[in-house]
Order: C-alpha cells, then sequence, then structure tokens
C-alpha cells in the first residue's frame, strides 16, 4: 500500500514507526470513563497528590491501572498540583544530622521539631511534631496555644510506654529542646539525645520533610476557628498521612499500613469515588 506515492514499508522504517500504526485504530480502556471519574474525584479530594500517588489511591481501591494510563488522563484533563490553594474553612468544627546518624530499624531514630499556626482570630499555636526516621511514622502531633519543656517530656513519656524507648532522639538546638530538665530526662530513660548543628535545618531532614508535607498539604489549606478544630483536622490528617498516604521513598505505601485495607478491595474493580464518600466531612 502507497500512501501518497510512498510506499508504506519505507515510510513506516524512516519514521521509526511499526508499520501495524497505520492499519488499527488505537482503542482505550473499557472503563476509561469511570477511571476519569475516580482520577478527578481522588484529585478533587487531594488537591495536593500528583498523579503518581493518585494511581498507588487507585491501586489500593482494587483498580488494576499503572502509571501511564493514569497520566494520561491526568494531562487530557488538565489536572495538576496548583502552585498556591485557598484556604478553606470547616465550618462544621466552629463551636467548639540525618548524614551523621542514619536510622536503620524502627525505633532506632526518633526526631522532632516545633511547626506554628493561626486560627481564624489571629492567635498563634504550634505543633511538636515527633517522627520515627526509619518508617517514616508520625508518632505523635501535640497541639497547643504554647509548648514548653513540660510538655515534651510528656508527650515522649507516653510515646516510650506505647512504643518503647528509642535509641537516639534527633532534634533541633533552640531552647526548647536543650532545655535542662529535658536532656536529663532522656539521659534518665536511657536513650541518646543527638542535637543538630546551628543554623543546619536539613541535618533534620526527616523531620522537616515532613513538617513541609504537613503545611503544604494541610495548613495551607485549612482556616481553623478554633484550637479544638486544630486539634481533630490535624490529628485526622496524622491518621490518613500513617495509614492511607503514599511515601514516595516508601514506594508509594503508607508508612504504617492499617490492618484493615481502605478501602476494603473487591473483587472487581471498585470507585474509590464512591468509597471515599463516608470519609468526607458532613459540610452545613
Amino acid at each position: 500500500m502507497k500512501k501518497h506515492g510512498v510506499k508504506e514499508r519505507l515510510a513506516c522504517r524512516v519514521l521509526g514507526q511499526h508499520r501495524s500504526t497505520q492499519r488499527k485504530a488505537p482503542k482505550g480502556r473499557s472503563d476509561d470513563a469511570a477511571l476519569t471519574a475516580d482520577i478527578i474525584e481522588l484529585a478533587t479530594q487531594y488537591g495536593r497528590y500528583g498523579y503518581r500517588r493518585i494511581t498507588a489511591l487507585l491501586r489500593e481501591a482494587g483498580w488494576l491501572v499503572n502509571m501511564k494510563p493514569v497520566e494520561r488522563i491526568w494531562r487530557q484533563e488538565g489536572l495538576k498540583v496548583p502552585a498556591k490553594q485557598p484556604k478553606r474553612g470547616r465550618l462544621w468544627l466552629n463551636d467548639g544530622s540525618c548524614v551523621r546518624l542514619r536510622p536503620e530499624h524502627p525505633n532506632h531514630v526518633w526526631s522532632y521539631d516545633f511547626v506554628e499556626d493561626r486560627t481564624h482570630n489571629g492567635r498563634k499555636f504550634r505543633m511538636l511534631n515527633i517522627v520515627d526516621e526509619f518508617t517514616r511514622e508520625c508518632l505523635c502531633i501535640r497541639v497547643d496555644r504554647k509548648l514548653r519543656s513540660s510538655d515534651v517530656i510528656d508527650v515522649l513519656s507516653d510515646l516510650f510506654i506505647l512504643r518503647g524507648v528509642p535509641g537516639h532522639i534527633r532534634s533541633d538546638n533552640g531552647p526548647e529542646f536543650i532545655a535542662k530538665a529535658v536532656r536529663e530526662w532522656i539521659t534518665a530513660v536511657g536513650t541518646r539525645t543527638a542535637f543538630i548543628e546551628p543554623g543546619s535545618p536539613w541535618e533534620n531532614g526527616y523531620c522537616e520533610s515532613f513538617n513541609s508535607k504537613l503545611r503544604d498539604e494541610l495548613l495551607n489549606g485549612e482556616i481553623f476557628y478554633s484550637l479544638a478544630e486544630a486539634r481533630i483536622v490535624i490529628e485526622s490528617w496524622r491518621r490518613h498521612y500513617n495509614t492511607k498516604r503514599p511515601h514516595s521513598s516508601l514506594g508509594y505505601r503508607p508508612p504504617a499500613p492499617a490492618v484493615v485495607p481502605w478501602p476494603a478491595a473487591p473483587p472487581q474493580p471498585a470507585s474509590p469515588a464512591t468509597s471515599n464518600v463516608a470519609d468526607k466531612p458532613t459540610m452545613h
């Protein structure tokens, strides 16, 4: 067969195409419409996730799909992670050195740091974030208007009882962390402190990475009308981060998957769009 006076075989050889491309019309997936709907639903629900994490969530929901068709639909629908997202309010609650010391196993090195944000009325509140550097699991986020050395000891003592005493605790060298009471208490319970060098936040890279995800995926997109609301929403996000959120450095698996898979994998491809409805907060 000739195309415009040129033999098909010669034209395909010059262009580096297989001859079948000139004879077979491309066929999409029979379930493209359902897949597209679920991708859009997940992209809407998790606005800071790219197509790779959306693919992982689709697989957890029962879809047999790889990254290529998800990327194709993602671009076809014009989806993208926005550079900046507007904050939203939840009115339903308004009443209310990782270079020198690398983690080698769970409970080997914990790290912790402070993050600051504000409620709707402009008042500051602080979060104490504690992360297991090996598993990437967020062990706790303590939220309060003020956090002192006694609060650090209180949170750590609860975690030591629940999880055991870690080998090392890495932290900033700010006044909250180098308080004599904290140092003496940590040493007394049989673990070691690992303070990073002054002005070197990258040495606390695991916790800094977690802090950036917390701010990017939650704090930058939420308006907190009260401290109680902030505690509930932040704790809900922490649980999602640990049990559901695909983590790229863990092969797009969550740090601490739930015992019961979410959502429960059905025998046939399911719709995350419908299975996630129960997870969404009721808006009033």
